[in-house]
């Protein structure tokens, strides 16, 4: 992955509004869902999309290797049937410029280094965006209202069918 790749892409998305409006509508359901409780999920840098699709849309994240985003927040969505990829790849960037031996040989060009990185790739359905964004959401044949579940989750009703050995244990 080259750092000039995700600077495109970055000035692709300012300069058409639709795309910074799925984009936006991408990390509502993201939120919604809950993965930004999920270690490192909150870092993560836009790299490439959102690609539209008739059914699905796509962005791409990038973190730096050592902070693998935790694998249970891409298990959560995939719930809601959204596909999530995981692989490590390398993302070439320019060095900083301290003196001249930092330029590639007879160039004014910085030379380039490699940093490992992890990408993930979400794929998301269309249909889930445009539920969240009304505020309902259909799982299993049921319809759910939002609104309900963030004030269960407010008032610890997740936990109203557990007893304290319960806890104990989730909490171990």
């Amino acid at each position: 992955m080259k750092s000039k790749q995700i600077i495109t892409n970055t000035k692709n998305l300012y300069q058409a509004e639709s795309f910074m409006a799925t984009l936006v509508d991408f990390e509502r359901v993201l939120d919604n869902v809950h993965l930004y409780v999920y270690e490192n999920w909150i870092k993560g840098e836009l790299i490439e999309g959102p690609k539209v699709e008739k059914h699905w849309v796509t962005c791409s994240f990038m973190w730096p290797r050592k902070m693998m985003p935790e694998p249970m927040g891409a298990k959560r969505l995939l719930d809601y049937n959204i596909k999530v990829k995981y692989k490590k790849d390398l993302l070439e960037s320019p060095v900083q410029v301290k003196n001249p031996s930092d330029f590639e040989g007879g160039t004014r060009y910085p030379k380039m280094k490699l940093d490992p990185i992890w990408v993930v790739e979400i794929k998301m359905p269309r249909n889930i965006m445009q539920d969240i964004y009304r505020g309902t959401m259909e799982v299993e044949g049921e319809k759910i209202d939002l609104a309900d579940i963030n004030s269960a989750y407010e008032q610890d009703l997740d936990l109203s069918g557990t007893t304290k050995e319960d806890n104990d244990v989730d909490e171990a």
